[in-house]
């Protein structure tokens, strides 16, 4: 069993940056790959970023390639999302994800976190 639990989330203007966090309890972290995705109102949840167990392979969604770093720390059990050069259209609920493995996490990860609210102002 995973339980994961966001934080960092808040108010950003254009342009600034934002760091979420993702802490995991359970012994099993450091052998699942993780992610992020967001939901905007009225929109579905969009994948955003994956990381494998080691933190060796990463990918990203299109729009925030470039914009957007996902790492872990697996001796904390704690997954992060460095967001800069942020835009009103990043703003979501953020939410945190893990599974087996990235294909997983990617498609339909089996564990979720409740979310954490990242709101850009133009």
């Amino acid at each position: 069993q995973v339980q994961l639990q966001e934080s960092g989330g808040g108010l950003a203007q254009a342009g600034g940056s934002l760091r979420l966090s993702c802490a995991a309890s359970g012994r099993t972290f450091s052998s699942y790959s993780m992610g992020w995705f967001r939901q905007s109102p009225g929109k579905e949840r969009e994948f955003v970023a994956a990381i494998n167990w080691s933190g060796g392979i990463t990918s990203y969604a299109d729009s925030v390639k470039g914009r957007f770093t996902i790492s872990r720390d697996n001796a904390n059990n704690t997954m992060y999302l460095q967001m800069n050069s942020l835009k009103p259209e990043d703003t979501a609920v953020y939410y945190c994800a893990s599974d087996r493995t990235t294909a997983q996490v990617m498609n339909a990860p089996h564990y979720w976190g409740q979310g954490t609210q990242v709101t850009v102002s133009s």
